[in-house]
Order: structure tokens, then C-alpha cells, then sequence
């Protein structure tokens, strides 16, 4: 049975369930004896309980998808960094394998931030070549023997650089796509419309407040929607993770 159905069902189940209740009492009820001015009108805490339940529920989504942008960003960071750390460390190899390995490690730098970043925001995940690029990295720091003890004391933090990398960019693979699924989106905009709507309920006329409040409401919902749409795509949309961290630590590749 898939999520759908099963949420399809639930909600059924509670409408069928109250609507139940709520027929079945009012036909205990004595007309000659039923006087609803006696009774507190529940449009106006409904409403209120809604408006409430949704904000909570906005809020989350919000610092859901934020909190998914600063992971990406961290991971950016974070993989820039082993990189320059492997280019700086190369440094007490030869001279020849000293060039290679930084000559790659600008190349595969260069190509995540002028080529991937594209490809990640465009598909949502990550390229065959840069994982080729990576590997060729690889291939320079572990396929080279010390000659000394003092190369042999460079060999595992390099390799350890290589393997942070490796994890980074991985976890920017992940983290490439949208992050909200769709069952969620189906309940941000199903309780937006309801939420919206239940300013009808409320008899609102056509006062130039009640329609200024009305119209700054919808738009307050809009631009949260919008906002949550944004950040959900960390490399993707405008308020996105950034490639700084890679242009500051290899100015070269700019």
C-alpha cells in the first residue's frame, strides 16, 4: 500500500469519524430544547486552531529546508578544505609528483564549481567526471611510495585529505536534489488553501481593512511558500549554497 493511499484513507477515516459523531449527536437532541445561542460559536476557535496548527507547521518546513542549506554549504566547505589541504601537504613530495597531484586537484576543483554546480542544479546530483577527476587524485597521493621518513609521515594525512573529499562530495551529492518530498508539499498548499479560505468563514466584508488584512495575509502565505520552494533545492534557486569556499582557497580556478 503506498503512502498515498494510506494518507487518502486517514484522512477519510477522521472526516468520516467526525461527521459521524456530529450527526449522530444532533439527532439525540430535542429540537423544542436546542437553543445554538446557548452554545460558544466554534467557527471562530477552529479557525484560530488551524491558522495556529499551520504556522507550526510552516515554521517547521522553514528551518527544515534552511537547516538543509547550511548542511550543503558545510559540506562545500568542508570538501574545498581537504583539497587545499592535500595541495599544501603534497608539498614534501618531489617536485613532479608534488605538480601533478596540485594540477589535478585545480582541475577537479574547477570543474565542481564551473561545471557540476550547473549539472547539480539542473539534475540534482553529480557528475561521472568529477568522480574520475577524484580519482586521479587518488591515484597521485596513494600510488606514490615515500622515499623517506619524512614523505612517509605526509603519506596517511593525505590520504586521510583524500578520503574527507571523497565524503563531501558525496554528501553533496545527497544533498543536491530537493529535500522536501511530496507529501508534504501536498499539505503545505492543502492547508494554505485552507487556511486562505477560512477567512470566508468569518463573514468578512468589504471594508477597505478587512480586505487590506485579508490580501496581506494571503501574501504573507505566498511568500512562506515561496521561501520553503527556495530552500529546498540547496544548489538549485537563488538563496542557494555558494561555491565561494572553492574560489577563495584556489583563487586560480576563477
Amino acid at each position: 500500500m503506498s503512502d498515498w493511499l494510506v494518507l487518502v484513507i486517514a484522512m477519510a477515516a477522521a472526516c468520516a469519524v467526525v461527521l459521524t459523531i456530529t450527526l449522530f449527536s444532533n439527532r439525540r437532541v430535542d429540537p423544542e430544547n436546542d437553543d445554538p445561542s446557548d452554545t460558544p460559536d466554534v467557527i471562530e476557535y477552529m479557525t484560530m486552531m488551524i491558522g495556529v496548527v499551520y504556522a507550526i507547521v510552516l515554521g517547521l518546513a522553514i528551518a527544515g529546508v534552511w537547516e538543509g542549506r547550511g548542511a550543503a554549504q558545510a559540506d562545500v566547505q568542508q570538501e574545498a578544505q581537504a583539497l587545499h589541504e592535500i595541495s599544501q601537504r603534497v608539498q614534501v613530495y618531489p617536485t613532479e609528483v608534488r605538480d601533478r597531484t596540485r594540477a589535478d586537484v585545480e582541475a577537479y576543483a574547477s570543474y565542481v564549481v564551473h561545471t557540476e554546480w550547473k549539472h547539480m542544479a539542473k539534475h540534482g546530483d553529480l557528475t561521472d567526471e568529477s568522480a574520475q577527476k577524484l580519482e586521479a587524485i587518488r591515484r597521485d597521493v596513494t600510488d606514490y611510495r615515500p622515499a623517506n621518513d619524512f614523505e612517509a609521515q605526509a603519506y596517511q594525512p593525505l590520504v586521510d585529505q583524500v578520503g574527507a573529499v571523497d565524503a563531501a562530495r558525496t554528501a553533496r551529492g545527497q544533498g543536491a536534489g530537493a529535500t522536501m518530498p511530496g507529501v508534504v508539499w501536498f499539505g503545505l498548499i492543502t492547508g494554505a488553501v485552507v487556511t486562505v479560505g477560512l477567512i470566508f468563514t468569518l463573514q468578512i466584508r468589504r471594508t477597505w481593512r478587512e480586505l487590506l488584512l485579508a490580501g496581506l495575509f494571503s501574501a504573507l502565505i505566498a511568500f512562506l511558500l515561496f521561501l520553503i520552494w527556495d530552500f529546498d533545492a540547496p544548489f538549485g534557486r537563488g538563496i542557494s549554497a555558494t561555491a565561494g569556499p572553492f574560489f577563495d582557497l584556489f583563487p586560480n580556478i576563477g
